[in-house]
């Protein structure tokens, strides 16, 4: 077996488990597809996961250091000067573990469905009146200024922001509306690569509105409880593989026995 993926997970990191979390990542696996939801956290078989992108995560822990120079300092980076932005980086002894999964994250106990929650922010800034914004990397190569996000599938990049801001919410934090997308966006248009890439870094700006997280977690107690397995996300291509894999298989199979007792 891979070691990069283990199909059937130990019952205590399950739903019911002592070990077991809501991290942000289920909850918009939720709203993607609550069948692939439902076989990941209550069955214990998650999706094969994809490749990770080595490039994204070292802009990432790069910019990390960048923007901790001026949380140390208690000064404003660059770019929050270039784009009017009136904060600095958020100097708190929890940071580490909240920009950081496997230790935590940003954590917090619903209590109407007991679920232990967590999300790993990438970074917090705080205005002078104490109020928080909540800002994400991000990485990319792609012609033209990032100045928005307005394709379909942003729509994951918005609610992982809106987590966070709900996250902060719920330990007594002062958060504001708007988040950022700090977006660094590598340039393909030099003449040669010279053993560098250079990047654009933009500070897209989003309004966001936690309102459906509540309403969320509900269906999801709903689900998690149900011993009925959810319908499937009609866009969802790993259900359509086990459908339609599943029907081949049993037909192969179907026909195996038949030629066999046949005698062929």
């Amino acid at each position: 077996m891979s070691d990069y993926y283990k199909p059937d997970r130990g019952p205590k990191w399950n739903y019911g488990g002592e070990s077991w979390k809501l991290s942000r990542s289920k909850i918009s696996l939720f709203l993607e597809c609550p069948r692939c939801f439902y076989v990941d956290n209550k069955l214990g078989t998650k999706r094969p996961p994809g490749f990770p992108f080595n490039l994204n995560s070292a802009v990432d822990a790069l910019l990390k250091k960048e923007f901790d120079v001026h949380r140390a300092g208690a000064t404003s980076h660059p770019l929050m000067k270039e784009y009017g932005v009136d904060a600095v980086p958020f100097a708190d002894d929890r940071m580490d573990a909240w920009r950081d999964a496997l230790k935590r994250g940003v954590e917090y106990t619903h209590p109407e469905t007991g679920f232990r929650m967590s999300g790993a922010v990438d970074d917090i800034w705080v205005r002078p009146n104490g109020e928080l914004i909540v800002v994400d990397y991000k990485a990319t190569s792609k012609e033209g200024k990032i100045t928005e996000l307005d394709q379909e599938w942003h729509i994951g990049y918005k609610r992982q922001l809106e987590v966070y801001q709900w996250l902060l919410r719920r330990n007594e934090f002062k958060v504001s509306n708007t988040g950022y997308w700090v977006y660094a966006n590598a340039h393909t248009d030099k003449k040669a690569f010279d053993r560098q890439l250079e990047f654009e870094i933009t500070l897209v700006p989003y309004q966001g509105n936690d309102s459906w997280v509540e309403g969320t977690l509900h269906a999801i107690k709903k689900c998690l409880d149900s011993e009925d397995i959810p319908a499937p996300s009609e866009e969802c291509d790993y259900c359509k593989y086990r459908e339609f894999a599943g029907k081949k298989l049993m037909a192969q199979a179907k026909k195996s026995k038949e030629t066999k007792s046949l005698g062929i």
